[in-house]
């Protein structure tokens, strides 16, 4: 059985990493999936290879007009929106926490933190017009076992994982669940600015903090987001889902 079938999902960040996988596991599973991107190619490559259950949309998530768009998008296809999963992320490279531009600060608060106000104020009023949905944000490992290095883009996790919990709350009278994914670095674009430096030796370091013996997978996390989106957790809301093979233990 389907535990998505019928339901219609956006994914920001969709077009690599764990937001293609995540995309592409809900489209398995039944979804009308938006695939959205700030690269536009990369969305439109992921929404043709799942077919016509997907479509491709160039989103900036960090612009009002553009989530506008974005949710547009997921209403002319289906005339609904299930699920939202606030993927799409940026960081700093590892690095002294005083080397970090303004400009690269302010970037990452917009594209972590500000993207999910964007985004709710414009998908909240159509899930609470149909009786409810989900709202997935991908928080990180960082936001909860902070470690030098990645200081701002820590402080943005964390930022995510307390919007979350208080999203829950408020949100819980609409039937809106909202959960956060908390991954462990995988092997996606960002990795080398999480290591500092992306060398065999760096890897084998950082896995050598991780007690499974590994970094994160799209299908690892895919998996978590289509639990938390699936009915299956109903009951489940204002949670910091670890996706880190115990990392934070």
């Amino acid at each position: 059985m389907m535990r998505l079938k019928g339901k219609t999902a956006i994914v920001t960040g969709a077009g690599s990493g764990f937001g293609e996988g995540i995309a592409k596991t809900f489209a398995d599973e039944g979804a009308f999936v938006v695939v959205a991107d700030i690269d536009g190619d990369a969305a439109k490559r992921c929404a043709e290879e799942i077919g016509e259950q997907a479509v491709a949309v160039a989103v900036d998530v960090t612009k009002m007009d553009d989530v506008k768009e974005m949710v547009a998008a997921a209403l002319h296809a289906t005339g609904r929106i299930d699920v939202l999963v606030n993927n799409a992320g940026y960081t700093h490279n590892n690095s002294d926490m005083l080397h970090v531009d303004e400009k690269t600060f302010d970037r990452i608060l917009d594209v972590n933190a500000k993207a999910i106000y964007l985004s709710a104020m414009i998908a909240v009023p159509e899930m609470d017009s149909r009786g409810g949905g989900v709202i997935i944000n991908t928080a990180s490992t960082a936001g909860l076992r902070p470690r030098p290095g990645l200081t701002w883009y820590n402080a943005s996790k964390g930022w995510v994982i307390t919007a979350t919990k208080s999203m829950a709350v408020e949100l819980a009278p609409k039937n809106i669940r909202v959960n956060a994914l908390c991954p462990v670095a995988g092997q996606t674009g960002m990795l080398h600015q999480f290591l500092g430096e992306d060398t065999p030796e760096k890897r084998d370091l950082f896995r050598s903090t991780v007690p499974l013996g590994r970094f994160s997978t799209p299908q690892d996390i895919a998996n978590a987001a289509l639990w938390l989106a699936s009915d299956e957790a109903s009951f489940i809301t204002g949670v910091a889902l670890e996706v880190d093979g115990g990392r934070c233990i």
